[in-house]
């Protein structure tokens, strides 16, 4: 993968979907797709901002684990594997965690989410049970006042100073993803993560229909932004040169 920069977005977009388009069309690879995937999106999220100090986030804190996050296939088919590679009755403690979630915030937008304040299924006394493999909307939710974060879960009116850094890259390596997954042939929206995860666990041929072309988690999509008006947005930036 390259090392690209993020303060010339066009330009770090391009140089990620090319990396993400050569990753997901080599050879003999085809197994461990997700896998690497993943390992190249979580290194440039850490080279991009790595430099960010001062931040109130630290271990313990779940303060922000009542937010939706959303997120690609490969983040949900490695979650996925991760639960089903538990011990049978660890694993059917989280399904029924993640169904339970998925229930009581379906159909809820971001602000009703927030005002439920229903905790992440993957939360346990504060510490977050899937850390190494969270997904990048988990990964650059990141904030320097811990005490601003409270209030707003509390429904008090106020403003969160979060780094507007971690934000940009996450976005700019998320969408380069979805370009290089529409590029080659997969499956490339973007899903409620417990929405996604319930189909996963029930569906235990998911990641294989998802590596033949299929969208298996369709269901659960997030259409914030149409993907007619995304699929526009990368034609253009290609048409730029990415």
């Amino acid at each position: 993968m390259p090392s690209p920069d993020p303060s010339n977005p066009v330009a770090f977009f391009t140089a990620l979907r090319r990396g993400f388009s050569e990753r997901l069309t080599r050879p003999r690879v085809r197994e461990v797709v997700v896998d690497r995937l993943l390992e190249d999106c979580f290194a440039a999220l850490d080279q991009s901002c790595g430099d960010v100090t001062g931040l109130a986030c630290r271990r313990g804190c779940a303060t922000c684990c009542a937010v939706r996050v959303v997120a690609t296939a490969p983040e949900i088919l490695l979650i996925a594997r991760a639960i089903k590679s538990q011990r049978r009755k660890a694993a059917e403690d989280l399904g029924r965690r993640i169904a339970a979630a998925a229930r009581a915030t379906r159909q809820l937008d971001e602000l009703d989410r927030m005002a439920l304040a229903a905790p992440c299924p993957f939360v346990g006394d504060n510490i977050c049970l899937i850390y190494a493999i969270r997904p990048l909307a988990c990964r650059s939710h990141v904030s320097f006042d811990e005490a601003a974060c409270l209030d707003a879960l509390a429904g008090l009116p106020v403003e969160i100073p979060v780094s507007a850094i971690h934000l940009t890259a996450r976005s700019l390596i998320q969408n380069a993803m979805q370009a290089a997954l529409r590029d080659t042939g997969y499956a490339w929206g973007i899903y409620e993560l417990n929405q996604g995860l319930r189909i996963a666990l029930k569906d235990h041929g998911a990641e294989r229909a998802w590596l033949d072309g299929h969208d298996v988690f369709r269901s659960a999509l997030i259409n914030d932004v149409s993907e007619q008006e995304m699929a526009q947005a990368f034609d253009a930036i290609k048409e730029l040169g990415g």
